[in-house]
């Protein structure tokens, strides 16, 4: 390798494999936060496995709309600064190598429809299965079939996913993640983990107005993170957000929330004042169907959430007596267009009628209702989990202007159909019992 290349020996272990060390290891997990150098160090490692060491590699993104020139770019630049730029051919988004085995393949896991690449349906021959931008996984299923069907018998067969850490509640933690500390490098079972921030990668390495920037967030973060909650809780919102954008972008730890999460949220107990009560209801079978309890102070501008049903794969007659048990005569404002079970639940006697379908932008009234919501303070149950990990992933899209991303707002909805409701007629929204 060229002694103009440089970067964290934090990938050293990732090196070392191709040499036979760590026998036990098959998968690798490469994670950082803002320029850790994971890409750079990676698309070093590739072209050294391919020439070198007769790997046949198969480097994928999620999709195939996402896997651009980019991609080639970079694996050109690496190529060259390796000095392997003459021992490859490329054509057809393959890099073959002129003396060896050794093989580079693009692809994308998926084509924009959702449909596996026809790349994907033998794949014998490969030993290395990457995944780029891994926080786009959505299925680890999925990526396991892609992985056992990655199978050479004369090199050892390796699968690595290099990502930036997404929130909690993704696969990738929910996997390999557990029990994992923030920030681990090491092996665990037959798992690499490997994980560097922007210092690893070094001042030299970077624009230093950027390494200025993440320096003034550490400073930041490193005083935050000293406070108890009390004491943070009282500091400045811009101070909050910078100190958990270290976290997050920059360090590169696993989020509680979604970037771009749409609702704050504390945790008490369910409306310990005994308000008068509405229920939000929402109706479903793949998804689930949700009833939630909302309880609103108006003097204090507090709404307390309890969610008392999320179940999936339910008909309403399969809950209606546990419907009828909890809500009583209490109001329910259900999902408007699920009218037949609506009359199926009035005709048992509930006090239940449709949510207002209207007005709000561009005559939606999903973006009037989160509107509606963002006044208030919300207060959730803490045994009410399902609404907790909804509200810690209900994001804004950025593909559309002031639009939120239409999943994880099942139990969100059934409260913007009562806080909504109650901003057009709030004389309407009441306990009955």
């Amino acid at each position: 390798m060229s002694d103009e290349i440089k970067f964290s020996d934090k990938y050293d272990p990732l090196f070392r494999l191709l040499d036979g060390y760590f026998p036990e290891v098959d998968i690798v997990l490469i994670s950082g936060g803002r320029d850790s150098g994971k890409t750079f160090a990676t698309t070093c490692f590739l072209p050294t496995a391919a020439a070198d060491y007769n790997h046949r590699i198969l480097f994928t993104r999620y999709t195939m709309s996402s896997t651009s020139n980019s991609i080639t770019k970079a694996l050109d630049s690496r190529l060259e600064l390796l000095g392997l730029s003459d021992d490859f051919n490329f054509a057809n988004n393959e890099y073959t190598s002129k003396h060896n085995k050794g093989l580079l393949s693009i692809t994308g896991q998926k084509t924009s429809s959702g449909e596996q690449t026809a790349k994907l349906k033998s794949l014998e021959g490969y030993s290395i299965f990457v995944t780029e931008e891994g926080e786009e996984l959505n299925d680890y299923d999925d990526w396991e079939k892609i992985k056992r069907s990655v199978r050479a018998t004369d090199v050892r067969c390796l699968s690595i996913i290099v990502f930036n850490p997404p929130t909690k509640d993704h696969m990738l933690y929910n996997q390999f993640y557990q029990g994992i500390p923030d920030g681990f490098n090491g092996i665990r079972g037959n798992i690499m983990y490997i994980h560097t921030t922007y210092r690893d990668n070094g001042k030299e390495n970077m624009a230093p107005h950027n390494w200025n920037e993440y320096e003034r967030l550490r400073e930041v973060y490193e005083m935050f993170s000293k406070l108890t909650k009390e004491e943070q809780d009282k500091l400045p919102k811009k101070v909050i957000k910078d100190a958990k954008n270290y976290k997050n972008t920059i360090a590169g730890s696993f989020r509680d929330t979604a970037e771009g999460v749409i609702f704050d949220y504390e945790i008490g107990a369910f409306n310990p004042d005994n308000l008068p009560s509405t229920f939000g209801m929402d109706f479903g079978f793949v998804d689930p169907t949700t009833l939630v309890e909302v309880a609103l102070d108006r003097k204090n501008n507090k709404a307390y959430l309890k969610q008392h049903i999320y179940k999936s794969g339910v008909l309403i007659e399969d809950i209606q007596d546990q419907i009828k048990t909890i809500a009583k005569l209490n109001l329910i404002i259900a999902d408007a267009a699920k009218i037949d079970d609506i009359s199926r639940l009035e005709a048992l006697g509930l006090n239940i009628e449709k949510c207002y379908k209207g007005g709000g932008l561009n005559g939606s009234s999903v973006v009037a209702g989160i509107k509606s919501m963002l006044k208030w303070d919300l207060i959730v149950d803490p045994d009410s989990l399902d609404l907790i990990d909804e509200l810690n992933n209900y994001c804004w899209d950025k593909r559309k202007i002031e639009y939120p991303i239409d999943k994880k707002n099942h139990a969100i909805d059934p409260v913007r159909y009562i806080i909504y409701d109650d901003e057009l007629n709030p004389t309407q929204t009441l306990c009955i019992s």
